[in-house]
């Protein structure tokens, strides 16, 4: 192995969003280092989570149309038939939704579950409620993009939660979007719904552990095998 891919392998690359965090955190850490040593070790302490918390670590996304993945790291919340929200234009009739709950230690950089083209964004002001309860969907702060994939239009929501205060989004209506490519990024504590026609086949289950761009959340055109059970 090389001297490069050690470093890689052992610094995982910082997003662009939060270098004036980390940098306020530091700066905020040597102002309480002339007060008190004690603060000076929170201040360290909250610097390094900070860090921790804007990292970008590359993931392997499997190239496949039928499949999708999770747009978020963190856990799998909801699984179930869902109205996408209306200004989505996603029309009046349910829609599979998978819901992915990002606590304030999981990557926050969100990814797009299908490839496609962005035939919509929009934003939606809302309310800050815990992301995990299902009502976050619908009164929460939230932002939301169409893809129009090659199964059909897929909706992904960023959902604001508790203490997230700013959802920030990089991607553009009318351009093209690949499966697992970073397309936003919220701070402090979110969800992620991913809203998929009805033909789309979940193989998540609530609870279950999400990696973003990497964690096959459905499949299109699949067979829909029962679960399986333990047997004691």
């Amino acid at each position: 192995m090389s001297l490069v891919d050690t470093i890689r392998k052992t610094f995982v690359p910082i997003n662009r969003e939060g270098y004036p965090f980390i940098a306020g955190f530091a700066v905020v850490t040597l102002i309480l280092a002339i007060f008190s040593t004690t603060l000076f070790w929170i201040g360290l302490i909250l610097t390094a989570w900070c860090t921790y918390f804007f990292r970008d670590p590359e993931r392997v996304t499997p190239v496949d149309d039928k499949l999708v993945v999770s747009p978020a790291d963190g856990v799998v919340s909801a699984v179930g038939p869902a109205l996408p929200p209306a200004e989505l234009g996603l029309g009046a009739s349910e829609m599979t939704r998978v819901s992915v709950f990002m606590n304030v230690f999981n990557c926050h950089v969100n990814r797009a579950p299908v490839r496609g083209r962005i035939s919509r964004i929009e934003y939606r002001a809302g309310k800050f409620v815990n992301a995990e309860l299902d009502k976050a969907s619908v009164e929460n702060e939230r932002n939301g993009l169409v893809i129009e994939s090659p199964n059909g239009q897929v909706g992904v929501v960023q959902v604001a939660g508790l203490v997230a205060r700013r959802i920030v989004c990089w991607a553009d209506a009318d351009s093209d979007i690949g499966i697992g490519e970073r397309f936003g990024i919220i701070r402090f504590g979110s969800r992620l719904d991913v809203y998929l026609p009805r033909n789309a086949v979940t193989r998540v289950h609530i609870g279950q552990t999400a990696v973003a761009g990497e964690t096959i959340i459905a499949e299109f055109d699949a067979a829909r095998t029962p679960p399986l059970v333990r047997v004691s």
